[in-house]
């Protein structure tokens, strides 16, 4: 193996780590420790941590990184996808707490339009310009994906 990469079950260890801390960050310790098995399942169904990984060796789910491609990656890449995870994490939590920042960007609607979850404002727009341009029913576009992609921005420039 490339010294670079990371083995497995160091891969494994870490990224259940971040499940934990999403938790902790999310919902504190207090309610959703049980004490046996950790945090209970019911409180924690919305876990961004879910949407962002599977760790099983046969990735049955749609999430954005598997174990397959997680061992793949060098360690510039998954500090990359672990920063990308905090963004999501803390946004959620803002906005659950009613304190997203006007500068914060929804990170679902981004990777929707292609882009990275610490676009500014220029390129979301010059981006929306690009996709308004493919989609667009006079161009010959898909008026249901032009349609989707005018409420993405709308909700993102809000």
């Amino acid at each position: 193996m490339y010294s670079g990469y990371i083995d497995i079950d160091e891969i494994k260890r870490k990224i259940r780590k971040l499940k934990k801390l999403e938790m902790k960050i999310r919902f504190g310790n207090a309610v959703f420790f049980d004490g046996k098995q950790g945090f209970k399942k019911d409180h924690c169904a919305d876990l961004v941590w879910d949407e962002f990984f599977d760790l099983h060796p046969q990735c049955n789910k749609k999430v954005r990184f598997s174990l397959r491609s997680l061992t793949s990656m060098n360690k510039e890449e998954l500090k990359s996808v672990i920063r990308e995870f905090f963004f999501s994490v803390y946004y959620r939590y803002y906005k659950e707490n009613g304190i997203v920042n006007v500068h914060l960007y929804d990170p679902q609607l981004l990777a929707q339009m292609g882009l990275p979850y610490d676009a500014d404002n220029d390129l979301i727009k010059k981006k929306f310009r690009e996709l308004a341009k493919k989609y667009h029913p006079d161009t010959g576009g898909d008026s249901i994906k032009f349609i989707e992609l005018m409420e993405n921005y709308k909700k993102l420039v809000e």
